[in-house]
């Protein structure tokens, strides 16, 4: 974490350890860096990344983070079609706080919202309202969020094509409630009625993450990313708790 806390690759953080140690005047053995990497396939990061205290709100969404590789040195020298390779950081958002409460690094062949299920299951607190894009737009998603908090506020979106259902009329769900609002009032109406918002807290996260962290990641492996991403966002967690801007509107 340290690594990625201070934006530097594995040789240059052995240094760093290595000057603390003599700052502190402690006699303690660095690894090398290459032990580091080695390692850090191992290491053990909780898949909860803050504990919620009450009902929390939360936001989802997902980036992209650049494989981080010799794509474009072979593309340099040999030349050719460059190769780019990514990989989707889903992040669950409390906006409120701004901390991150779970993610989860997959291939970017992964679909979004298959993976809201498995996050919202670690959030062992009640859910007071998830907010999402028209990409979670689905009776799969309100499923998954109703089964974990049967009283959650669902605000997503509907398609544009999307119709009322059977039972609008005599048992409206919170869908029908959306798009009946929608009619009325229109999207934009829709959206200061329910306080969607609240769901450009995740992209500011997801901005915070990659000026600090980075956009790419150096790990080659899908499971050493993995342990790479939850460390990132640990370390926005950590930082976030140091305090944040206070930003105030001047007449």
């Amino acid at each position: 974490m340290l690594r990625l806390a201070f934006g530097r690759p594995w040789r240059p953080t052995e240094g760093l350890l290595g000057s603390l140690m003599r700052l502190l005047g402690l006699d303690l053995p660095v690894p090398d860096h290459t032990t580091f990497s080695r390692r850090g396939a191992d290491l053990t990061i909780g898949v909860v990344l803050r504990k919620a205290a009450g009902p929390v709100n939360v936001v989802i969404d997902s980036t992209g983070l650049k494989v981080f590789g010799a794509g474009e040195w072979h593309q340099e020298k040999h030349g050719g079609k460059p190769r780019r390779s990514w990989r989707k950081l889903h992040l669950a958002v409390n906006p409120d706080t701004g901390e991150i409460l779970t993610s989860e690094l997959m291939t970017s062949e992964e679909g979004d919202a298959s993976l809201v299920a498995p996050m919202l299951e670690r959030i062992d607190r009640p859910l007071g309202a998830v907010l999402a894009d028209g990409t979670y737009d689905g009776e799969p998603i309100y499923q998954a969020i109703t089964a974990h908090t049967a009283e959650a506020e669902v605000i997503i979106p509907p398609r544009s094509t999307a119709v009322t259902s059977d039972t609008a009329q005599t048992a409206p769900t919170q869908r029908d409630r959306h798009l009946q609002v929608i009619s009325e009032r229109g999207r934009l109406g829709w959206q200061k009625a329910v306080g969607y918002g609240r769901r450009s807290l995740v992209e500011v996260a997801m901005l915070r993450y990659k000026a600090l962290i980075g956009h790419s990641l150096r790990a080659r492996t899908l499971r050493t990313q993995k342990v790479e991403a939850t460390a990132g966002c640990k370390v926005m967690n950590v930082l976030t708790s140091l305090g944040m801007p206070v930003t105030r509107k001047v007449a």
